[in-house]
């Protein structure tokens, strides 16, 4: 069971390219907060720098170079260093339309590049591999994680500043590979040292982890889960907390929401039998989890969020 692929393909990430640009220094942009979203910028050509909310320091970003912020957290894009800062209000104002557009007073010669966007998730999705990634994740081109990484960042520049036919739907469904690839690469690599990423990598955990993601409606108990860690009771839920962030019984009627809050927005079926499908034999039971999870009844939410 690759949980990796299991987890963003029921969160539905989404790619979404906001603009290709070029900014002539010296630019500052701000960047708000914005929820349910991972945002990224690229730099296809020239530098710049990047200060993420909550970070001391000030990153910088060469030709190559990607960031990704895992959170939507409010962050400053700029160049020089010690440039002044506009709000985005003021700087889409510069919006050229057909997706550029461009900043700066062009007669400095010195122009940097960057395609910028992000992946959102819908409002109720979550899970620990999302919510425990580092505030940013910066990749540089000379420590490109793989020749075809790097040649995908690559093709994703060309394909907006081209601006040919079709080069919407083809940065798109590029962009969208690589989210899976930092997170598959950063998992193998051990560079990011979080929780559920080292859960990922013991041995014990993620057995139970995969049984759990290949049979979400099994009749789980923790003595079953604590036969497959191979671990006695406390030293098993222990080691889960620590690492996964929840107490294992409260991961699998998470994950078991989360398959149920799909189910209803993807499919007209009945709601007893989704209930069924993640170990409920009762509607009321089932509807009685849902909303505490979100805020609301099965049959509520799906009248919210189908129409």
């Amino acid at each position: 069971m690759d949980i990796v692929s299991d987890v963003l393909s029921l969160l539905k990430l989404t790619s979404t390219i906001y603009f290709r640009s070029k900014f002539y220094a010296p630019w500052g942009i701000c960047v708000p907060a914005y929820q349910h979203v991972v945002r990224f910028h690229f730099v296809h050509r020239g530098r710049c720098w990047v200060s993420v909310q909550g970070i001391g320091e000030k990153i910088l970003l060469n030709q190559g170079d990607l960031v990704i912020i895992p959170h939507g957290a409010e962050h400053a894009i700029f160049d020089p260093v010690d440039a002044a800062i506009s709000s985005l209000e003021e700087a889409t104002s510069h919006f050229l339309g057909d997706g550029v557009f461009v900043y700066g007073d062009s007669n400095t010669g010195t122009d940097t590049q960057l395609v910028c966007g992000h992946w959102g998730f819908e409002k109720d999705a979550s899970h620990p591999l999302i919510e425990m990634l580092p505030k940013y994740i910066h990749i540089e081109r000379s420590n490109s994680p793989s020749a075809w990484f790097e040649n995908t960042l690559t093709m994703i520049g060309s394909e907006t500043e081209k601006n040919q036919p079709g080069h919407e739907q083809v940065t798109l469904r590029l962009s969208e590979s690589i989210l899976v690839y930092v997170i598959r690469d950063y998992l193998i690599s051990g560079t990011i040292d979080t929780e559920f990423f080292n859960a990922l990598k013991d041995e014990k955990i993620l057995k139970v982890l995969q049984d759990i993601h290949r049979n979400p409606s099994k009749t789980w108990t923790l003595e079953a889960m604590c036969s497959i860690a191979t671990l006695s009771r406390t030293s098993f839920i222990n080691r889960f907390t620590k690492l996964v962030g929840m107490t294992p019984l409260q991961y699998l009627t998470s994950w078991r929401m989360q398959i149920a809050r799909r189910m209803l927005l993807d499919t007209n079926i009945a709601i007893i039998d989704i209930a069924e499908s993640v170990s409920y034999h009762s509607e009321a039971a089932f509807g009685k989890v849902f909303k505490k999870h979100f805020n609301m009844g099965p049959a509520e939410y799906k009248r919210r969020n189908c129409q």
